[in-house]
């Protein structure tokens, strides 16, 4: 067999068994479901939120630490 033939083979194989046997269907992208769309950008901000937060306090601790405050 030459490689060609190879990757080729290998190529059909995964595209066949790529599908999740626990999906009966492809999800419908024209109309998404807004709750799990909110909770990721809530999430989001949140998880942002307490970096800026985190980074905040580490500055003034920096600060005061050095006497530049």
């Amino acid at each position: 067999m030459t490689f060609n033939r190879l990757l080729s083979r290998a190529a059909l194989v995964s595209k066949v068994g790529s599908r999740s046997i626990f999906q009966s269907s492809k999800r419908d992208m024209t109309n998404p479901n807004w709750i799990r769309v909110g909770l990721a950008f809530g999430t989001t901000a949140f998880v942002w939120g307490l970096l800026f937060k985190q980074r905040s306090a580490d500055e003034h601790e920096y600060r005061v630490r050095n006497g530049l405050e």
